[in-house]
């Protein structure tokens, strides 16, 4: 092609340096304008969320008992990254605010010769990577089945094998005092499972004016002041009873600290309280079962949970293996169910809702593993992630 053809082609001026000196102007110009367009369009993968949490389970005192593990919050991926000696059956767990410190109980019936469980204090390190024990001391009776941390200064904690409950100073530097033990009273109609008191569950109620323990033996609900440390019976002293056999076992308030839900492991249902904060007692306003109509197993619930903005409830049932959804309705007084979902194991024992609402974790403690689902956060409703962990005897799951 002549010079001037290949001008008048690309229409550029007829003077060839002038004309290519515009040419390469014009291709300049045309990558700079696509390699901003792509600046502007590209953007960097935003991370993965990921959180953390203790997991407790049943193992023998030379065994690691307690396990820290990573959540991806958006596909439920799990990944062990600790796990830690903690003496034997370190069930429940709870952690201060502040992460420095955990306590766990030691699901047993003696310690150091007397019928009794143990609590112990570790100090946390290195991300939570560390677990350091700082002491261990009596439960002050046997087969502590649930741990609270009451403020930063008491560790509340429910004996089943015992029937009582107890509260245990945290000291300054982490470590437990010896244990107040209070004694419940009372039986139930189940010869097999209600022939004394046995305290499952005790934490403070959201304003702090009260703390409830909740007794699967005396189908009661106790009340309880919490005053410099120390336990006083409230006055009533039961704030709740439960129908004749029903044996409550866990409770969780609603975010607006008016209405409680109370689960019952004997009948398979879960009960919606009424809170008087003035009077620290409740009155019922619904009773619903945990279990779809065609139900044909023996099931016995273990675990309740409230939504973090309070728009649904969760039980776990164990025999059914399946998790039931609620959705909260009319401020908290009503519950309407909405779905029961394979646990993907065998008796789920605990659960827990990873910080940001998007992930339900399932303990399975007969089946050894934990498993994810997704959570529909318009409706509730769970969908299995596929994502699971390979865990001896799961308990409980407590988030950082």
């Amino acid at each position: 092609m002549q010079m001037n053809a290949f001008f008048t082609r690309f229409k550029l001026p007829a003077t060839p340096v002038l004309g290519l000196a515009a040419l390469l102007f014009s291709v300049t110009a045309c990558n700079n304008a696509v390699e901003q367009q792509d600046a502007a369009t590209t953007t960097e993968p935003e991370p993965m969320e990921t959180s953390m949490f203790y997991v407790g389970t049943y193992a023998k005192p030379e065994e690691e008992s307690i396990f820290l593990y990573s959540l991806n919050s958006e596909t439920g991926e799990l990944k062990r990254v600790a796990g830690f000696k903690a003496g034997g059956n370190p069930s429940y767990l709870t952690l201060d605010t502040a992460g420095e410190h955990l306590y766990a109980v030691n699901e047993t019936t003696n310690f150091e010769g007397k019928e009794s469980g143990a609590v112990s204090a570790f100090a946390v390190g290195a991300e939570g990577k560390e677990l350091t024990l700082l002491n261990q001391t009596s439960s002050g009776g046997g087969a502590p089945c649930h741990i609270w941390l009451a403020g930063e200064n008491t560790v509340l904690v429910a004996n089943y094998v015992g029937g009582n409950v107890s509260a245990l100073p945290v000291q300054e530097d982490g470590q437990l005092g010896q244990p107040q033990v209070l004694q419940h009273k009372g039986t139930g109609p189940n010869a097999q499972r209600q022939e004394k008191p046995h305290a499952h569950y005790i934490a403070p109620s959201p304003d702090g004016e009260y703390s409830f323990a909740v007794d699967l033996g005396a189908d009661k609900v106790f009340g309880y002041r919490l005053e410099a440390g120390k336990l006083t019976p409230n006055n009533p002293a039961v704030a709740y009873t439960s129908a004749p056999g029903s044996g409550p076992r866990h409770m969780a308030f609603h975010p607006s600290g008016k209405y409680a839900y109370l689960l019952h492991e004997l009948n398979s249902t879960v009960t919606v309280l009424e809170y008087d904060a003035a009077k620290g007692t409740f009155t019922e306003a619904q009773t619903l079962t945990t279990l779809p109509e065609d139900a044909k197993d023996d099931n016995y619930p273990a675990a309740i949970k409230v939504s973090a903005d309070g728009k649904f409830l969760y039980t776990s049932n164990r025999g059914h293996n399946s998790i039931a959804v609620f959705v909260v309705e009319q401020e908290g007084s009503q519950l309407k169910t909405v779905q029961h979902i394979s646990t993907g194991g065998d008796w789920p024992r605990d659960f827990s809702l990873d910080p940001s609402g998007s992930i339900l974790l399932v303990a399975n403690e007969r089946s050894n593993n934990i498993t994810a689902f997704k959570v529909d956060k318009a409706t509730g409703k769970l969908s299995a992630t596929g994502q699971e962990a390979q865990v001896q005897k799961p308990v409980n799951l407590v988030f950082r």
